[in-house]
């Protein structure tokens, strides 16, 4: 029999289990030790050096949010990134446990557990962490972070898709991206102002040079002239030296202005002064400093309307809209749903080691079908956690998870969706429940009876 290897180190507040997997982990693992909370974790982990942490991701402590098991996981990642992180989650807290995959968890197991699963989930893991330890990790990293890079640098990075608004786009951006033309973007959230920008940099004659991207709706007002402009040392109490601001960061290359429709009136006039001028003046300075960049704004108000009520100025909405690029929201472009969902499962499959290779006919379906208010953001969030949820080689319907998402009540969508669309998703529930009707139930969110009834209906 081959020698055991990798060391796991599990943290749950509940001694029962605490013990039942003191008796289970070293018949498969080197080493195993257990934390009944989180309170000693990394002294534990400079000690015992583990592989694997097995996280719980509630404890036992005065404020219980249900987001420990997502602190705790940030810590790690932050203190020991070489270390693999598998949550250890129950059924209400499936949502933060994807939520802890997309900070950087490996995978996560759910209680009651399958002995089998959790050992393959843990082995995964320990293969993982011993990549991590040769330097197989930061390769990786750096190899895909240089393929990102020249993917921007090509403009691989955007997705134009067949739809006439995105092929009437295009031929505007091929035209002006090589110019220092300054482009105001608009669309709703999450039709992609931010992708476009990045695009339009990445086939600009700057593309050598950074784009800086500034949420300028998030600016603290006390704060919005040292981020942009800098300040210089004693400017302010806390001003220990001197600080480029992000007009200064961009020189030479793209400054990325985001929800600049939020900015109140007053802090408009002073962004107009240092665009017209293309020079500002640090907080506590006295000499301009001149900027070389190109200017990008973005929004999804309506600017015109905004002039219009008094609440943007009309010069400085003249003077970011040069050119103007209206992105259309997903539901605008039906053809481009499937080829972009594709994408994101492609993405998603190699990021969270899932062994999918497509989109089966009636998730397709279900896609298409959707409205997506939240635009292709919300399409990736959709198809990442499915891939997470996931257990099979396609991407189902039930995978998606839409129809659970539009209704509280499973019952009350009997009338916008097929009953095979309902039964795959309660069979779904049910199975992942281990045939455990409460925690279905409440996985669907609807009573006990009614999923009796469902379940009765479909011979489950």
């Amino acid at each position: 029999m081959a020698s055991k290897t990798g060391k796991i180190l599990v943290v749950d507040d509940n001694a029962s289990i605490r013990q039942t997997l003191k008796l289970l982990l070293p018949l498969h693992f080197a080493r195993v030790e257990t934390l009944p909370s989180p309170s000693t974790l990394i002294a534990t982990i400079g000690t015992f050096k583990p592989d694997v942490v097995l996280l719980d991701m509630n404890f036992k402590t005065e404020v219980n949010t249900g987001n420990e098991g997502l602190y705790w996981t940030r810590e790690l990642k932050e203190i020991a990134p070489q270390i693999e992180i598998v949550l250890f989650t129950a059924y209400a807290d499936i949502e933060l446990a994807v939520e802890g995959m997309k900070r950087g968890a490996f995978d996560f197991v759910v209680k009651p557990w399958d002995n089998a699963k959790l050992v393959s989930v843990l082995t995964a893991a320990c293969n993982k962490a011993a990549q991590n330890a040769g330097g197989g990790s930061s390769r990786q990293a750096k190899k895909t972070a240089e393929a990102r890079t020249a993917a921007s640098k090509a403009g691989a990075d955007m997705f134009w898709g067949t739809s006439p608004a995105m092929e009437q786009i295009r031929r505007t951006v091929e035209k002006i991206a090589p110019t220092d033309a300054t482009v105001l973007i608009t669309g709703e959230n999450g039709t992609g102002k931010d992708v476009m920008a990045r695009q339009i940099h990445a086939l600009s004659a700057r593309n050598g040079k950074p784009m800086v991207a500034v949420d300028a709706g998030a600016i603290p007002e006390t704060l919005f002239e040292s981020e942009l402009f800098g300040h210089v040392k004693g400017a302010f109490t806390d001003a220990h030296t001197d600080h480029e601001g992000r007009f200064e960061q961009a020189n030479g290359g793209t400054l990325f202005l985001d929800e600049v429709g939020n900015l109140p009136l007053h802090l408009q006039a002073k962004l107009l002064r240092a665009i017209q001028s293309r020079s500002i003046v640090r907080v506590g300075g006295t000499q301009p400093v001149a900027v070389d960049i190109r200017l990008i704004c973005a929004t999804n108000m309506n600017l015109e309307q905004l002039v219009a009520e008094g609440h943007f100025r009309e010069d400085l909405y003249y003077r970011i809209n040069t050119v103007h690029i209206e992105l259309p929201p997903l539901r605008n472009r039906a053809s481009d749903i499937i080829p972009l969902a594709e994408r994101f499962l492609a993405d998603n499959a190699v990021k969270y080691h899932r062994s999918l290779t497509g989109i089966d006919e009636r998730a397709q379906q279900m896609l298409t079908n959707h409205r997506w208010n939240g635009n292709i953001r919300e399409l990736q969030n959709c198809i990442e956690k499915a891939v997470i949820m996931s257990e099979g080689t396609t991407l189902t319907g039930s995978d998606l998870q839409l129809n659970a998402t539009r209704t509280d009540d499973l019952s009350a969508g009997l009338g916008r969706y097929s009953d095979e669309d309902e039964e795959q998703i309660v069979r779904q529930a049910v199975s992942r429940c281990r045939g455990n009707v409460s925690a279905a139930a409440k996985m669907l969110n609807i009573s006990r009876p009614t999923l009796y009834a469902k379940m009765k209906k479909y011979g489950l």
